[in-house]
């Protein structure tokens, strides 16, 4: 093997343990944000988690963070819920960086 091949090898291995990474991030994020929601449609205890569960999978209609956007919005409306978009947005990007720092000190 030549020293580009395995430099390659490097890189590929380097991708595929970053995309892990990457998916391990977004789902720990997605459940946290379905608690955080949970909490503010009045859930709780095995209701609230069953709600982040549905939240984690609503992440598996399409690709990005939209569809999982579009559920949070759409339950907190029909509770009347009156956070704005740009305050869900924002929990979303601070519990990602939750995500991350959990998964990075191997929680």
């Amino acid at each position: 093997m030549t020293t580009f091949d395995k430099r390659e090898e490097g890189f590929e291995k380097k991708f595929a343990v970053d995309e892990e990474l990457k998916f391990k991030a977004n789902a720990r994020r997605n459940r946290l944000l379905g608690l955080w929601a949970a909490s503010k449609l009045g859930l709780s205890g095995p209701e609230a988690d069953a709600y982040a569960k549905e939240v984690v999978v609503a992440d598996f209609e399409e690709a990005g963070e939209d569809d999982v956007f579009r559920k949070i919005r759409k339950d907190l409306d029909a509770k009347g819920v009156k956070d704005t978009d740009q305050q869900i947005r924002q929990a979303m990007d601070e519990l990602m960086a939750k995500a991350v720092l959990e998964i990075q000190a191997g929680k």
